[in-house]
């Protein structure tokens, strides 16, 4: 893989596709409807998912590509491939609360080792760079890339003074009842994959997520988040969380700085 092209193009897609959301998300009205699982749809996800797309399958044919809005096309398990979640955080798009992204990612042999995130609503982009660093890109955002700062994860002492981020649609009990188990300094909610980007930047220590998702909702953030320093384990054994599983669906997991000692559950 040329990854300096693969930077390169995942970073214009991700910009491209958040332009075109933010059209459809300021306009006066934009149609949502339900899809087979019950989860909501619009036209941004469709046309972002339209425009990645293309834009990949032009820059790398012969890479498999796995969309969300595709999903059902998919073979179902795959070693090397790119994933797509074209709007991640449908929820919080639909509600005009701002904290959906764009999330591109490259796995290899399992693991998602580049991806970019941007939040075209909040004006954060992250990425990964050629040499696997994860960077915020400070914009503003053009066709070359501007300013970045290094990110890397907050170094935690303990466990007694922990920031945790949790998601803002699906805090449960089950999850409140972990977060209960560390000392907790204070908490803050996000939607979207911008809770791997909060503890990425050391804003956050620990994001555990005890809820259904899929790869496409975490490979962009769980590289960004591996490329600054953090890790992401399943819930249940704390191995590493792999990627192009039957199905494409995601156990329980907790994205972390190595500084925190994971507590069993």
């Amino acid at each position: 893989m040329q990854f300096d092209r693969l930077t390169s193009e995942m970073r214009r897609l991700a910009l491209r596709a958040g332009e075109r959301i933010m059209e459809i998300y300021e306009a006066d009205d934009f149609e949502t409807r339900s899809k087979s699982d019950d989860s909501p749809v619009t036209a941004a996800d469709e046309a972002a998912d339209a425009l990645i797309s293309e834009g990949l399958r032009a820059a790398f044919p012969d890479i498999p590509l796995v969309t969300e809005e595709q999903a059902e096309t998919h073979a179902q398990t795959l070693d090397t491939f790119l994933i797509v979640d074209p709007l991640d955080g449908t929820k919080e798009f639909i509600k005009r609360r701002g904290d959906f992204t764009v999330n591109i990612a490259y796995v290899e042999k399992g693991v998602p080792v580049r991806g970019v995130v941007y939040a075209p609503a909040k004006g954060r982009l992250f990425y990964t760079t050629a040499d696997g660093r994860s960077v915020e890109e400070t914009g503003p955002f053009g066709d070359q890339p501007g300013a970045t700062r290094s990110i890397g994860v907050h170094a935690t002492p303990d466990n007694r003074a922990l920031m945790v981020v949790a998601s803002k649609s699906h805090r449960d009990e089950a999850t409140d009842a972990y977060i209960a188990k560390y000392g907790v300094k204070d908490m803050t909610s996000a939607g979207s994959s911008l809770k791997f980007c909060l503890v990425a930047t050391g804003e956050a220590d620990l994001y555990p997520r005890l809820g259904r998702t899929m790869e496409w909702d975490t490979a962009a953030g769980d590289a960004v988040l591996r490329g600054a320093g953090g890790e992401v384990v399943r819930f249940d054994d704390h191995t590493s969380l792999s990627y192009g599983k039957d199905g494409f669906e995601n156990p329980f997991f907790i994205a972390y700085a190595p500084g925190v000692l994971l507590v069993k559950a």
